[in-house]
């Protein structure tokens, strides 16, 4: 059983939809929460990076025509949406949280300054970060990647919609086999997706293990970190 004492969640913004493939699944967003909490009451300094993927892609919008920077920065926007649900449904729970966005919006957040997430969670709070890394043509996996390394975290874990690494794609090839463990230099050679190369890079670079789990199974989460049960892939340095 691996420990983490801190770790930093990156949330796919789709998952805050549950089934459906916009908006906001209130029964989900609670049941993660939940998982959320009970993590968070163990002991380990959480702090999370939320997409907006359930909002308005940057991607997506850019094949409407939307200028690249300008549909990114769309993007951005929605993953404060996406922060500030997630944080009122937290405090609803009696867990302390800060939002803060690489955006600058006082009113709503505070600005990303990394002494002060620092001091958040040594105060036991969870932190969450909007508004992906700030700049255009990143992705939000690659803020949490920076943000990751930013804070000493021990540990990535990438919630989705997947069960974890797959040697071919599950819904097309029934035979798709799913690795529980995999080194850095495994995923290179195989060329297995598991986030843009930006991203990738980092975690390598700062041997941060990043774990993909699929969040809407029930009980994954805390199983992984609180119960230290075999759920979903792990990639580190060494297996």
């Amino acid at each position: 059983m691996r420990r983490f004492d801190s770790v930093l969640l990156k949330l796919s913004g789709e998952v805050l939809a549950g089934s459906g493939k916009f908006g906001f699944d209130f029964d989900t967003i609670q049941r993660i929460c939940k998982e959320i909490c009970e993590v968070y009451n163990s002991g380990v300094k959480l702090s999370i990076v939320i997409g907006g993927g359930n909002i308005v892609r940057g991607k997506v919008v850019e094949k409407l025509g939307i200028e690249r920077s300008q549909a990114d920065h769309m993007g951005m926007l929605g993953t404060i949406i996406n922060a500030l649900c997630l944080q009122d449904s937290l405090e609803q729970m009696k867990i302390p949280t800060r939002v803060q966005s690489a955006i600058e919006m006082r009113s709503v957040a505070e600005p990303y300054i990394r002494r002060r997430a620092m001091r958040h969670l040594e105060k036991d709070r969870i932190v969450i970060f909007a508004a992906g890394t700030g700049s255009p043509y990143f992705s939000t996996d690659t803020a949490a990647a920076l943000r990751a390394s930013e804070i000493g975290a021990g540990c990535m874990i990438k919630a989705t919609k997947v069960d974890g690494i797959y040697n071919a794609d599950p819904k097309i090839d029934s035979n798709a086999i799913l690795f529980h463990e995999l080194t850095y230099d495994e995923v290179l050679a195989k060329r297995l997706e598991v986030m843009d190369m930006a991203a990738f890079s980092l975690c390598m670079d700062n041997k941060i293990p990043v774990a993909v789990i699929n969040i809407l199974k029930e009980g994954n989460l805390t199983g992984f970190l609180v119960r230290g049960e075999k759920i979903g892939t792990i990639v580190s340095e060494v297996r």
